[in-house]
């Protein structure tokens, strides 16, 4: 049996938090002794690990200005402080502050992985949790393997980041089964009216996901006479603009902020489509759950988008601005049969991504080592 440690910031709400824990709680035990370590507790997706899951907190809470004092300790110093027990593999389960202190490790028995989630687009912005660029490399050059969320992700890394380390994408782990499960559950009363397009949008609400442009979209769809009616689930420091936003535009009657759930997917399986309007994205993990429960997908152009949806084959896929997002959700609510179309192609496609193929890749990987 393989000793595995994954290491992550924490586990809040977001997407790579969320596919962490599908990850781990489908390891086969078998063959995998899984700890899951936080450098700071209290996330919300703390309580859906399984019980032989060994959870350990280096600090209960977020500390302020953390990733500044992290860069006082090197390394090893921080991998010292941190990790207690010897692992056969430990994994870095995020970029930044979690790759730097697993890069430390200096048993030469321990094999060392980094899962890289997002693109960061310059070597300096990869580095913004290390004390330089060349100390970013060098950790990073320390890893015996990358795992990549998408081969876009993979290449704009190794663009910006050079190292002489093997790489291999891996798609994230999303409960299929159970997704379809809660699908099915009620949601409240009046919620939505069958008279109007029902759009979803989900994720952290912050700029990167600019909720923004699909604000002033619904806006633009109600003037032009499409009811169109949006449906935003999530929670972050962008919230408070977006609120405002919509009363500035007088769209209240037609946003509706769902705030954080942990069953988006009964919302999801009920609208007409669901939005990805990101600036960037890894590999999008709203966009594969609501393939999973049959939602039909309109997105901008980010990173694993045409893996997911190939070139429109079972989304549509638009240019990354404003303008071309609008004509795209515009195009998928007129368009006769588009939306039913789309639906079969989401039913489709969202079988690709069981459970049973992610994890079985991940073993393999681990055990390949």
């Amino acid at each position: 049996m393989k000793k595995v440690l994954f290491l992550i910031h924490d586990l809040g709400g977001g997407g790579a938090e969320k596919v962490l824990v599908n990850l781990v709680n489908h390891l086969d035990p078998e063959r995998f002794d899984v700890t899951v370590q936080v450098l700071f507790g209290g996330g919300t997706n703390e309580r859906f690990l399984k019980d032989h899951i060994k959870l350990v907190r280096v600090f209960p809470r977020m500390i302020p200005a953390n990733t500044y004092w992290m860069k006082l300790l090197t390394p090893a110093a921080l991998h010292k402080l941190f990790v207690k027990e010897h692992y056969d593999i430990e994994v870095s389960y995020l970029e930044g502050p979690s790759a730097r202190v697993i890069s430390g490790c200096e048993d030469p028995d321990t094999k060392l992985i980094c899962w890289i989630h997002s693109i960061q687009g310059s070597p300096e912005r990869i580095a913004a949790s290390f004390r330089s660029v060349d100390e970013c490399k060098q950790c990073y050059g320390a890893f015996d393997r990358l795992i990549f969320v998408s081969q876009k992700v993979g290449e704009e890394f190794m663009r910006n980041m050079p190292v002489h380390v093997p790489g291999q994408v891996l798609y994230n782990t999303v409960e299929s089964a159970v997704i379809r499960e809660k699908a099915l559950e009620k949601v409240e009363d009046g919620l939505f009216s069958p008279e109007e397009k029902k759009l979803a949008a989900v994720g952290t609400m912050k700029p990167l996901k600019a909720f923004d442009r699909l604000i002033r979209t619904t806006g633009k769809l109600r003037r032009e006479g499409i009811p169109a009616h949006l449906y935003l689930l999530g929670r972050g420091p962008e919230e408070e603009n977006l609120r405002n936003l919509v009363q500035s535009l007088d769209l209240g009657d037609c946003v509706t902020f769902l705030g954080y759930t942990t069953n988006p997917y009964r919302y999801l399986a009920r609208c007409d489509l669901f939005i990805c309007s990101s600036l960037t994205e890894g590999f999008s993990t709203a966009a594969t759950e609501a393939l999973i429960v049959g939602t039909p997908v309109c997105t901008t152009e980010v990173s694993g988008m045409r893996e997911m949806l190939g070139d429109n084959k079972y989304g549509l896929i638009s240019e990354n601005n404003e303008e071309a997002l609008y004509q795209g959700v515009k195009k998928m609510l007129t368009e006769p049969g588009l939306l039913d179309h789309y639906r079969e192609k989401a039913m489709e496609r969202g079988k690709y991504f069981s459970v049973e193929n992610t994890v079985k890749a991940v073993e393999q990987m681990l055990e390949s080592l």
